[in-house]
Order: C-alpha cells, then sequence, then structure tokens
C-alpha cells in the first residue's frame, strides 16, 4: 500500500488507496457497528483513493516517467510505483471495489512495473531521490509492498500480476540479502521485506540474512521503547515489521517486542489520542499526530492475544487507518475483536530510560521531561494545551535551563542545573599565542572571578493541575525569563496580557491569571510577574512556535506558577 506520511518527507509519501480518505474525524470513537462494517468502510476509502492515483499515474508513453508518480515537488519515487501495485492490485482483487476485474488495473500495474524495474540499479536496489541512492532500506520499503501484491496475486491465482512482479522480487531478493542500513528501524524493515518473500518463494539465504540481524538483538529498552523513540514514524514501521516477521516465519515470541511498545505508546497517548513525540530522536520530535498509526500492529495482536487493551486501540482507529491491503493479506483483521478493556487514564508513571512522568487524571493530561530537555513540562486539557514550560536566564549567554540531576521529594519532582562561568588569566608561564588557538589554550589558564548559578524546577500536581516553583540563585542581578508557550488552535483564546517586545506572539503576564480557553478545555496560570521585558534572552534557546508567555524577575528569583484545568 502507499503509505501516508504523519510529519515531513518520508520514504512513504503518497497517500495508500487504502488510507486516502478519512472516514471520521481525528479522536472520534467508533461504535461496534462501525467496526463490523470495517471492510466496507475500507473498500470505499480505497476506491476513492485508487481514483486519486489514476489521475496522478503519469500516462504518456514518451515520458521518461511513465508509470510513475509524481510528487509535490515533481520528483518520481521508484517506491511510490511499488506503493501504486499494492493498491491497484488489491483492488482488482477485492470483490467489493467498483474495480474488481478490471482491466485498467492491470494496465496501471504493468506501466508501474516497468517503471519500477527501469528504475532498479545493477544491484537491485533503488533510489530514495531526497537523499538515499542505490538504497538497500528504500528497496526493502519497496519490497513490502510488492510483496504484499504478490501475496494478493498468488492467494487468487493471478498469473499475469505474478508473472510481472516475480522477477521483480528475485532482484529485490538479491540485493536485500547484502544490502546494508543507516538507521536502527532499516535492519527490521529489511528483514521483514525478506520474510516476505521467503513466504511466497522459500529459500535458505533469506532467513540467513534475516537470522544474521537477529543475531544483534532488538533494541528495546525498559520502558518500551526502540532506540529512535519515534512514536509517530519509526516504531509504528518496527512494530509493523516484527509483525510480518511474525506471521510470515511463524515465529510468534517476535512478538514480544510489539506488546511492549504498544503499552508504551498506550501511556505516552493524550485524551485525544495524540502521541507525546518530546522524545523522539528523529524528524517526528515535537510534532503532532496520534496513536492510529499503531492500528495494524494492535489490530492484529488484539485478536492473536485477545487482549482487550488492543482491542480498545483497534477499535477505535481501524475504520480511519485499516488498509485494504493489509486485511486481504491478514483475514484475523477481520474476526471478531476480544472484550473491549478501558485504557488507563488515570496514573502517574515513571518511565526511567526515557527519563520522564506521564500523568493521566481524565482529560487533564501531563508530562514532565525529567533531565536533557528545554521542555521541561507540558500540560493540556482538551484543546488548551501548554505546550512547554521553559526557562532561561542571562548568564553568560548559557543558561537555557535544561535539567542535568532529578529527585523525588515528597509529592514533588525536583529538577536541577547548576552552571559556572570563569574569566582567564595571563598564561603562566607565558608564550605566544598565535591566531585560532585560543580555545587549545584555555584549558592551561588559571581561572578567576568564577560565577555559580543554580536554577530549579519543582513540580507538583494539585487537585486542579500543577504548581511550578523556579528558583534561580547563586549569582545576583541575573535576568530571567519563564516562557509558558501556547499551542494556537481553531477557537483558542488568551486573556490577561500585554505584548511583549521582540518576537511576534510573545506576552508578558505583569500579575494576576492568564486564561486559555478552547471549546474542550481550559486553563488558568499565574500568578504574573514583570521586573523587566527582556523576553529573548541571549543564549537561550529561540522562541517556540504559539503564543508564548513570559514572566520575568531577577535573581535571586523564587516564583510558584499554578495551573489549573477545567
Amino acid at each position: 500500500m502507499l503509505e501516508s506520511s504523519t510529519v515531513g518527507t518520508t520514504r512513504r509519501q503518497f497517500l495508500s488507496a487504502a488510507a486516502a480518505a478519512t472516514a471520521l474525524p481525528a479522536g472520534a470513537t467508533q461504535t461496534s457497528d462501525d467496526l463490523g462494517n470495517l471492510e466496507a468502510i475500507v473498500v470505499k476509502r480505497h476506491d476513492e483513493g485508487v481514483e486519486r492515483l489514476l489521475a496522478g499515474q503519469v500516462m504518456d508513453p514518451s515520458s521518461p516517467y511513465f508509470g510513475a508518480y509524481p510528487d509535490a515537488t515533481d520528483l518520481h519515487h521508484p517506491g511510490t510505483a511499488a506503493g501504486l501495485i499494492d493498491s491497484f492490485t488489491a483492488a482488482f482483487h477485492h470483490r467489493a471495489s467498483k474495480y474488481f476485474r478490471d482491466p485498467l488495473m492491470l494496465e496501471r500495474i504493468r506501466a508501474a512495473a516497468a517503471f519500477y524495474t527501469r528504475s532498479m540499479t545493477a544491484e537491485g536496489n533503488i533510489h530514495l531521490l531526497i537523499s538515499n541512492f542505490n538504497s538497500p532500506p528504500d528497496t526493502a520499503f519497496a519490497t513490502l509492498n510488492l510483496a504484499t501484491a504478490q501475496h494478493i496475486a498468488k492467494e487468487n491465482g493471478t498469473r499475469e500480476i505474478e508473472q510481472i512482479l516475480r522477477p521483480i522480487l528475485a532482484r529485490c531478493a538479491d540485493a536485500l540479502v547484502v544490502g546494508g542500513v543507516h538507521t536502527p528501524n532499516h535492519r527490521w524493515v529489511v528483514c521483514a521485506a525478506l520474510a516476505q518473500i521467503h513466504a511466497l518463494y522459500p529459500e535458505a539465504r533469506l532467513v540467513r540474512r534475516i537470522d544474521q540481524w537477529l543475531a544483534e538483538g532488538i533494541d528495546i529498552d525498559e520502558d518500551g521503547q526502540f532506540d529512535e523513540r519515534s512514536t509517530l514514524v519509526y516504531n509504528p514501521v518496527t512494530t509493523r515489521a516484527f509483525v510480518t516477521m511474525a506471521a510470515k516465519l511463524k515465529r510468534p515470541q517476535l512478538l514480544e517486542p510489539v506488546r511492549r511498545n504498544l503499552m508504551s505508546a498506550i501511556y505516552l497517548m493524550h485524551p485525544d489520542g495524540e502521541m507525546v513525540t518530546e522524545i523522539s530522536r528523529r524528524q517526528d520530535r515535537n510534532q503532532r499526530g496520534e496513536i492510529g498509526v499503531y492500528w495494524k500492529p494492535a489490530h492484529y495482536l488484539a485478536y492473536h492475544d485477545q487482549n482487550g487493551l488492543f482491542a480498545s486501540l483497534a477499535a477505535r482507529y481501524a475504520p480511519r487507518y485499516a488498509d485494504l491491503s493489509s486485511l486481504m493479506e491478514y483475514p484475523e483483521l477481520l474476526k471478531p475483536l476480544p472484550a473491549l478493556a478501558p485504557l488507563p487514564e488515570n496514573y502517574e508513571k515513571l518511565m526511567p530510560a526515557l527519563q520522564l512522568v506521564r500523568i493521566r487524571r481524565g482529560e487533564n493530561s501531563a508530562l514532565i521531561l525529567l533531565r536533557g530537555d528545554s521542555r521541561f513540562f507540558h500540560f493540556r486539557r482538551g484543546g488548551a494545551v501548554v505546550q512547554a514550560v521553559r526557562l532561561a536566564s542571562a548568564f553568560f549567554g548559557k543558561a537555557q535551563f535544561i535539567p542535568q540531576t532529578f529527585a523525588r521529594s515528597s509529592d514533588s519532582w525536583v529538577l536541577r542545573q547548576s552552571l559556572s562561568a570563569p574569566y582567564f588569566q595571563p598564561l603562566d608561564p607565558p608564550h605566544r599565542v598565535q591566531a585560532g588557538e585560543w580555545d587549545e589554550f584555555r584549558p592551561d589558564r588559571a581561572r578567576t572571578q568564577v560565577m555559580h548559578l543554580e536554577q530549579v524546577a519543582t513540580i507538583t500536581e494539585t487537585a486542579k493541575g500543577f504548581r511550578l516553583r523556579l528558583q534561580v540563585f547563586g549569582t545576583s542581578g541575573v535576568p530571567v525569563a519563564v516562557e509558558v508557550n501556547i499551542r494556537g488552535g481553531e477557537g483558542l483564546e488568551l486573556d490577561g496580557l500585554l505584548r511583549a517586545p521582540g518576537a511576534d506572539d510573545a506576552f508578558l503576564l505583569p500579575a494576576g491569571f492568564a486564561t486559555v480557553k478552547s471549546p474542550s478545555g481550559t486553563i488558568r496560570f499565574g500568578p504574573g510577574a514583570r521586573a523587566h521585558r527582556y523576553t529573548q534572552v541571549r543564549g537561550a534557546e529561540p522562541k517556540m512556535p504559539g503564543a508564548s508567555v513570559y514572566v520575568t524577575g531577577y535573581s535571586p528569583f523564587d516564583h510558584t506558577l499554578e495551573f489549573e484545568a477545567s
């Protein structure tokens, strides 16, 4: 299938025919009737997607891109042609599709396959034109589509499609049994692609290569996160890969990392289904997207394990995220789900490997990043979202508060940062310092007038929200700015503020409380303080997108902000 990207440009840029339209708005809850009609919903969406793909596919025989599908920048990616093949093959074989047995599908499959074949390198790989050339990982992503199409064709005895795809898959296999990778998830995508080919055309060398990658061990931590911690993109990619390996190789033990990552995802889900992305090490960091991207592994394990939690996710998101090719390749996805179990919504959970705390109290949702991130506090109620609280001091251009240590103290989390800044004396004994050598000799200089600064955030849960006590002390007279960043959105209102200089959407809270109002929730925070208007502190990270509300002062600084949600 052609798979939609949640953030930015990824390998799989184009809408799948199966997910080309959404059946329900984001965050909507589906009923059992919706799930019972899942196949009909998905076929309808698939056909709508196929119609758009047909309109966009290049069918001019004189064009070098004949059979391809251009992206928004007029690049013609071979991987997208593989997605076309998958989408058209599913439509051709599903009896409820208006394209069932339509010769047009075969014509378009032949054109896409010809373009893909022309695009293959001598080693059997393809290019990702935005970055990677002669790329085994991108060949693996494309192979997932091609092998799924071949599975559907073989199951239905369509020899014409089988004959088109078999030589392509043979070249893909030759490439993947020797090809390298760039990132951790690539290993598992390659393994999944090899497992699919092996299920179609068994070869011992394919399994040997899979086992060679698996011998490295699976990169999952105690909190259930894979190395890249990519909650919107590469965690779903990896869990789908392990489902494929487990099913095709008949190794159910490979489902264990999928279970662990899905449970981690459940605790990293806000009430509306949006995912915590602050932990990501990839391009989805601090981006927006929902847990529905885990639909396939959640649905597969809901049935396989008879797991009610996973069934709740599947029931909620299948009508929007299920794709026709998966339903045809894995018919268990259309079998009845077990009884739905309520998803957790009242907890405080420390995730030590991620060094964060997740707190849910019904519609209130908070995140405390304990170490290594300037966006150390996040709080939301419905559409009222405090994206981050940040603290910065004008201390030698380096006092953006990024917690170095943390501790649990009674009912609070205490985050600390210690900074120092010296002045340097002449070299003793003296010697000449050439241009460009200052940093080389810095360690040899005596240090004097050493200045120190301590920054502390103490975060305490209250009956209606949270209390943040923010302290800056050590060197006196240092300007301090606290930033409360608010996500914008339709119908959002901010009350009680003054414009601040130096940046768009920057405000001062001189006293009292500010209120963030949305149709689905309200957050009130304060009290404010305004000792100065210097909000864009030298050396601090740039202002975040959205409205930023500032409280200012000088060290020694000791100010408590209350956040209350309703």
